[in-house]
């Protein structure tokens, strides 16, 4: 049987470091509100710190960004020269997060072969990305691995196990004595614990994982990208890279073959969809808008402040702090996020635009108070209809959905090295 999830040496900070100064969110949230990330800047301080270790997007293509790369790779020198880490050798981490909700989210901790992973539209590998996947953003981060010691994970990786057999089942080896770390992450990110699980734990976990997907066809989807394709498609192009440039050299057994995953179940309870909404600046938004209800076809409807999925595609479109209700009478696509990205994408090839994807609708209302900017508040996508839609259609459109918060993403703690 194939397999694509494996235990992996894991590095962890030695006990006694300050683990809530050490973990920082995802990279690639809070992009529009460099204040989070300067916040961050005066939590951290001069403790060890993931922070020290990643390129926030914030800053990406700005006048920070080269510094900020030399030191990514000076600090990783220096956290590996100093001891700071404890390794744990072939090993799969059981971890609970308490999100901002209180709502509890298990998950494992191992790595992806990338031998098994293709993002592209289409793929029929055992681990596919949720959403299509945009080219241009690889390279940034290609840039940043490639310097790279070692690799910190924000990315989550779904299973449709509605039994809830594999990742549920760690939570009974969570002992004492096994606890690596249990502290509160900061900026309102909620409560991170870490178990190790020992030899007959992984075995039972990686078991039920084969048994769970024992007799799905060849081409079936096992594995689902829901948090961090980005980064996961940039470690397989950094390693496919490689391959290339070193033909005849046998890289099966090298570090960069595999990547750092968190593996979650879709019907966790505390696993909610939400959407990405857009804000679009730096443009002629009432030409924006003329053009767009000639192309979709939009009727305005009452002034509205929320967003119901209902049968119809419907978005609420916001301009200076207000609502106000469109239905899309025209698509371009199955979903109403793919009708909008579809004409947005269409639109900036002519003209001017900047566009940001957004998690919070109160900072979509924010900032479309400035000038020449304009908001769009998309409708939730259910859950179940993740695996059969990327099965039947490929890639769903870029920033379809968000699993939760932004708070409540995958913040850096593991690291492994990929040298």
């Amino acid at each position: 049987m194939r397999r694509a999830f494996y235990p992996a040496d894991i590095l962890l900070p030695k006990k006694g470091t300050d683990m809530s100064r050490w973990s920082v969110i995802a990279c690639d949230q809070f992009t529009s509100e460099p204040d989070y990330w300067e916040e961050v800047e005066e939590l951290v301080g001069d403790a060890p710190s993931t922070l020290r270790m990643i390129l926030p997007e914030v800053y990406l293509d700005g006048p920070q960004e080269k510094e900020r790369l030399a030191r990514i790779r000076q600090s990783m020198e220096e956290y590996l020269a100093g001891g700071l880490f404890d390794l744990y050798e072939n090993a799969i981490i059981y971890v609970e997060r308490t999100d901002s909700s209180g709502a509890v989210r298990a998950g494992v901790v191992g790595c992806i072969d990338l031998e098994e992973y293709d993002y592209h539209k289409g793929s029929h590998s055992l681990v596919r990305a949720t959403e299509a996947t945009v080219e241009e953003r690889i390279p940034p981060r290609i840039r940043i691995r490639e310097n790279a010691l070692l690799e910190l994970p924000h990315v989550m990786i779904l299973i449709d196990d509605k039994k809830k057999t594999v990742v549920e089942s760690g939570a009974q080896y969570c002992k004492p004595e096994n606890l690596l770390y249990d502290f509160t992450l900061m900026q309102g990110g909620g409560q991170l614990k870490g178990y190790l699980l020992d030899e007959k734990a992984q075995g039972e976990i990686l078991q039920a994982l084969d048994d769970l997907y024992a007799g799905e066809k060849e081409d079936a989807m096992i594995f689902a990208v829901g948090d961090g394709n980005h980064s996961l498609a940039s470690a397989k192009e950094f390693y496919e890279q490689m391959k290339k440039a070193h033909p005849g050299e046998d890289y099966s057994a090298h570090p960069a073959r595999y990547a750092l995953v968190e593996i979650v179940n879709l019907h966790s309870p505390a696993l909610q969809f939400e959407a990405i909404h857009r804000i679009v600046s730096g443009t002629d938004v009432d030409g924006l808008l003329e053009k767009m209800q000639e192309e979709l076809g939009l009727i305005w409807k009452e002034e509205a402040s929320g967003v119901s999925a209902g049968g119809s595609q419907e978005m609420d479109v916001v301009r200076d702090g207000v609502c106000r209700r469109a239905v899309i009478t025209k698509p371009s696509s199955r979903l109403t996020v793919g009708s909008l990205q579809n004409f947005l994408d269409a639109f900036q090839q002519k003209h001017d635009l900047h566009m940001d994807y957004i998690h919070g609708a109160d900072t979509v209302k924010k900032l479309s108070m400035k000038e020449d900017s304009v908001g769009f508040l998309l409708p939730d996508m259910r859950k179940e209809e993740l695996f059969p839609s990327v099965m039947a259609d490929g890639a769903l459109p870029r920033k379809t959905f968000s699993m939760g918060h932004a708070q409540d993403k995958r913040y850096y703690t593991e690291c492994r090295k990929i040298r």
